[in-house]
């Protein structure tokens, strides 16, 4: 693991950045590129917030589970014999292995190491051959609980035992999400779509966060949505992003008959992104996941009225995957290649008043919600 950032080095990152977007320079470029920075967003950031896991769906049975790594520490998720979900390190408590991979039903929670058995709220139950040991009880060793939430349909995580719920720390968000998706809770999975991209995940989260450069990059998109109705608004922890959709022909995919009129996307802190694009009923979710300082993995997956998606969905998601995602890559990929340069150290925020999707004021909030993290961070520190 790389060494975190001294205190002076927190405070020093924040230069430039004004709470005016109008006159606010972008974070600067050593968090983007410093390997010192990236342990910083793992630790600092990634590690205390809430982190998406899943669709309601796969986890609705007792006995079902799913795993993930967040911040380089394994997490199981597990629906009880009794309803309950829980969270827990994926971490046998008795020489640390691996309990738990990949996803799927089970009775009990056994470790492939030594047998030790847990039930599946996380209590051990038994441990072969320590009958004869001293000062042991099975009932005083239990998995290590990680917070656990279910949020409009969907599963969160969060390490950090601190937190406040997502509900609470999200505000308005769970309204405006069921207002424009009632049935989010039943949609099912019908796809996923993965990227390996050579750039930092704040690259990537920044990239997403404005349409500034959708004119020039993304014609096709510039069609499919009327770039007019295009709106940001920032909330807390939150911001929402409200396009119609075209009235005529578009490259992009037909939605000439399209149910869903509204291209309602909601990004929330720090690299979770929700998308309804026009068609049916559906939500894409956009997981933004840190690697390296310039590597950075996304996962997109589909969320359907139906498992198999219909000609439009499909065409959709032929547009996402060779046309958006390509060109949206190529981008974030070069804007890399160019912090890593002598030539660059920030640029400034480009700012409309109107709050227009070719704006960078949502960029200009992520980055200060990166910087109050960094700011906690230093106050550790010193």
């Amino acid at each position: 693991m790389f060494e975190l950032p001294t205190a002076s080095e927190f405070r020093a990152i924040k230069s430039g950045y004004d709470e005016d977007p109008s006159r606010s320079c972008s974070l600067r470029k050593d968090a983007y590129v410093e390997p010192a920075w990236h342990a910083a967003d793992l630790e600092q950031i990634i590690a205390k917030t809430w982190q998406w896991v899943c669709h309601v769906e796969k986890l609705r049975r007792p006995g079902s589970y799913t795993t993930i790594t967040i911040a380089g520490r394994p997490v199981a998720i597990i629906r009880d014999r009794e309803g309950v979900l829980r969270a827990f390190y994926n971490v046998c408590q008795h020489r640390a292995h691996e309990l738990l991979r990949g996803e799927g039903m089970i009775n009990r929670i056994m470790c492939p190491y030594h047998a030790w058995v847990y039930g599946l709220d996380g209590q051990l139950v038994r441990a072969p051959h320590t009958e004869g040991l001293s000062n042991f009880e099975l009932k005083d060793i239990c998995l290590s609980e990680v917070q656990v939430e279910e949020f409009c349909g969907f599963v969160y995580v969060n390490l950090d035992p601190g937190a406040a719920s997502l509900r609470d720390q999200s505000g308005n968000l769970e309204g405006e999400i069921r207002h424009w998706a009632s049935d989010i809770d039943q949609l099912t999975f019908g796809r996923r779509l993965t990227y390996d991209i050579r750039s930092n995940w704040k690259n990537v989260v920044d990239n997403f966060l404005e349409c500034y450069h959708c004119p020039v990059a993304h014609k096709d998109f510039c069609e499919l949505v009327d770039m007019k109705s295009y709106k940001v608004t920032t909330h807390g922890i939150y911001s929402s992003h409200m396009a119609d959709a075209g009235n005529s022909p578009n490259a992009a995919y037909d939605v000439s008959k399209a149910t869903v009129r509204t291209h309602a996307v909601w990004w929330l802190w720090p690299n979770t992104c929700l998308m309804r694009y026009p068609g049916r009923s559906s939500m894409i979710v956009l997981n933004i996941i840190p690697v390296a300082p310039d590597r950075t993995l996304e996962t997109y997956d589909f969320y359907l009225e139906t498992p198999e998606p219909d000609e439009t969905e499909l065409d959709a998601i032929r547009y996402i995957d060779e046309v958006l995602q390509v060109e949206d890559i190529n981008l974030v990929e070069s804007v890399q290649r160019g912090m890593n340069t002598p030539a660059f150290t920030q640029g400034r925020i480009v700012h409309d008043l109107g709050g227009s999707g070719q704006s960078e004021h949502a960029v200009h909030h992520f980055h200060g919600l990166v910087l109050d993290a960094y700011a906690r961070a230093a106050e550790a520190a010193a």
